[in-house]
């Protein structure tokens, strides 16, 4: 029997099988940050948007020009509040009731 038609493999299943972990535990390293770049970047684009607007119209969502700041933050954790309840383990009934 030649080498040609055995089902020898070259590299052990513990190795291609730990090369496999790191390739997912980089691959969701690289998804992480992305996903923080993208925040990051949506916070910048809602300050600018925020600042632009006038005092009365702050005024009528309730804010006023010193608190943008804040109020984004508040609603960013509120939505992080919201994504992780949604995405905890009642996520299927949520959606179908």
């Amino acid at each position: 029997m030649t080498i040609l038609n055995s089902n020898y493999s070259a590299t052990p299943p513990a190795i291609r099988r730990a090369f496999g972990i790191f390739l997912a535990r980089l691959a969701r390293l690289i998804n992480r940050w992305v996903a923080a770049v993208i925040a990051h970047r949506e916070r910048q684009a809602n300050l600018v948007v925020m600042r632009s607007l006038s005092d009365r119209e702050l005024k009528d969502i309730g804010l006023h020009r010193g608190e943008i700041g804040e109020a984004l933050a508040e609603a960013a954790k509120a939505r992080l509040r919201m994504q992780s309840r949604l995405s905890g383990p009642d996520a299927t009934r949520a959606g179908g009731d």
